[in-house]
C-alpha cells in the first residue's frame, strides 16, 4: 500500500496486492492475488478486481476487472492480457495464450457473455486460469468492464 492509499469497510485484499499511490477502494471491494492498482485508481463499491489484474493509473472502475487483463482508458476497458506480469510470475507461453483466446471469445466476439462464457467452456482448454476467469465472469454481479 503506497502513500494515501484508502481502504473502506468490508473489503479483502488478496496477497501481493499493490496498491499505488491515491488509489481508492469503495466498499466491500474484492481484490485477487498479485493484482496491481496504478496511482489514483478509484473502485466502486461492490466492485470485484481479478487475481493478476493491473489496472493503469487514473482510472475508475466502476464494473468487475476480470482476471489476468490489463484495463486502461474512459471508461475503463478490457486492454489486453497482462503478459508483463504474467511472464514475470512464471505463467507459461502456453497458459498465456490459453487466457488470451478465452478472452477473445469474451471481449471481441459478437456473443453475448452466457454465449461467450460456453464457447470458452467448449472451444478453449480448460486450464486453471481459464476455469478462474470462467467462475470469475460468471459470479460477477455488476458486469464486467
Amino acid at each position: 500500500l503506497m502513500a494515501y492509499s484508502h481502504i473502506a469497510h468490508d473489503c479483502v485484499i488478496g496477497n501481493h496486492v499493490i496498491m499505488s499511490n491515491m488509489t481508492t477502494l469503495g466498499g466491500h471491494v474484492n481484490i485477487g492475488d498479485w493484482a496491481s492498482l496504478g496511482g489514483g485508481v478509484m473502485v466502486h463499491q461492490f466492485c470485484n478486481i481479478g487475481e493478476h489484474a493491473f489496472i493503469g493509473a487514473g482510472y475508475w472502475a466502476v464494473q468487475d476487472v476480470p482476471p489476468y487483463i490489463l484495463a486502461t482508458g474512459e471508461p475503463l476497458k478490457f486492454a489486453g492480457v497482462n503478459n508483463v506480469g504474467l511472464r514475470r510470475r512464471g505463467f507459461s507461453a502456453e497458459s498465456r495464450m490459453n487466457i488470451k483466446h478465452a478472452y477473445k471469445k469474451i471481449f471481441y466476439s459478437d456473443m453475448n457473455i452466457s454465449q461467450a462464457i460456453d464457447s470458452v467452456k467448449s472451444d478453449v482448454e480448460q486450464t486453471e486460469e481459464v476455469k478462474a476467469i470462467i467462475k470469475f465472469v460468471e459470479n460477477s454481479d455488476r458486469g464486467l468492464i
